[in-house]
């Protein structure tokens, strides 16, 4: 397991989530009604991330606008904070202020010491190093000049660009994962899995264990499937796309001749087994077409990846639920105008864990995070 861990992470101002701070753990299972906020949290790190990219603007204008982000808009919020606070006793926190022109700038961007630093030290760490920016200034700080700053900001940096945020969801024609793509495009999987064919043909020529594990993953739920064929285009030998074989043929399939599901379980089989894991990875909903069987294996990638990196995945999957520990489920609730978060506890649970699953517990909403109680009849008068 890494040590540049994130330790706790609190979010204020952001979509439904007013102001929320939590601890967390290797493995983060959110679960909750439709609309209770779990997608907003995860949202959050993908902001984060292209807020450290020096994409924050882009963002905004991408997400609709500074109203769109903040809690009830910029007439109620004033303020968007996001604080990661990391196992290397290092604390990033960024504060964003919304501009009349319904843009977000930064009121202040700062590095901050968990603990042991004396008060000369914590007065430099304290300095803002971005008033007013209207960009991220801690990649450009981490090559600074300051040797005080540097290091730590560096450290930061490198820590929050390993983190991924991980959507499988677009498995049409269009999608990227079934289009050519180019060779060079292998250095990481990208977050849509549209570089999947190039990534697959580097673990098969310089990481072959890797890749067999992977293989014998995915024969678990495709039991016909054989291997890949992993060839550059002919045409255009800079360009490759995802090609397979069936165990019962001597045919070459394409990624569109197999179902949204297996197609998904391809690419977190991938993700979960690859040799370099991100140092944080997030998925939403990933259990999204998949069998019962195959949600069991998909857990046993989680845990076992979860040694290596953290996890956090939102699910609407009982079946998913009920492969985890209760300090592994973080509960999502919509009380009233906002967002809650509450992670379980072995303890309080232990008389309730003799006799239910956590599953039957979330689907008789003793844990909470299920809808309000609906009427058994619907009314249409």
């Amino acid at each position: 397991m890494s040590d540049r861990k994130l330790k706790e992470v609190t979010i204020e101002g952001y979509k439904s989530i007013q102001s929320l701070t939590i601890s967390v753990n290797d493995v983060n299972v959110l679960i909750g009604a439709n609309g209770a906020g779990k997608s907003n949290f995860i949202s959050a790190f993908k902001f984060l991330r292209n807020i450290i990219q020096e994409r924050l603007q882009i963002s905004v204008r991408e997400a609709g606008g500074a109203d769109t982000l903040l809690f009830y808009g910029s007439k109620q919020t004033k303020n968007l904070s996001l604080s990661l606070s990391f196992t290397y006793d290092r604390v990033y926190k960024i504060i964003l202020t919304p501009s009349v022109d319904d843009n977000l700038f930064f009121e202040g961007e700062y590095c901050i010491p968990d603990s042991g630093m004396g008060p000369d030290d914590m007065d430099r760490y304290l300095e803002n190093f971005n008033p007013g920016g209207l960009e991220s200034k801690l990649k450009y700080n981490s090559k600074a000049e300051d040797s005080f700053l540097r290091p730590n900001q560096e450290l930061i940096y490198n820590t929050l660009s390993t983190w991924r945020v991980y959507h499988f969801h677009d498995t049409s024609e269009s999608a990227g994962v079934k289009k050519y793509g180019s060779l060079s495009d292998n250095h990481f999987l990208f977050e849509d899995a549209s570089n999947l064919a190039a990534f697959l043909y580097m673990l098969q020529r310089t990481k072959e264990d890797y890749y067999n594990r992977i293989i014998k993953t995915i024969r678990l739920v495709i039991p016909f499937f054989s291997d890949f064929l992993l060839r550059p285009n002919r045409l255009n030998p800079d360009t490759i796309r995802l090609e397979w074989t069936d165990k019962n043929s001597e045919k070459t399939f394409s990624a569109s001749s197999l179902s949204d599901g297996s197609l998904r379980f391809i690419c977190l089989a991938t993700l979960l087994l690859q040799p370099v894991l991100p140092g944080l990875i997030l998925l939403d909903e990933p259990e999204l077409g998949l069998h019962p069987a195959a949600i069991s294996i998909l857990a046993d990638l989680i845990k076992k990846a979860a040694t290596n990196t953290q996890v956090i995945l939102s699910t609407q999957s009982v079946n998913l639920v009920n492969e985890f520990q209760p300090e592994d489920i973080i509960v999502v609730n919509r009380e009233g105008d906002h967002t809650s978060f509450k992670r379980l506890d072995n303890e309080s649970l232990k008389s309730w864990m003799k006799d239910y699953s956590l599953g039957q517990l979330w689907e008789s909403n003793v844990i909470g995070g299920r809808p309000p109680k609906r009427p058994t009849q619907l009314s249409f008068h």
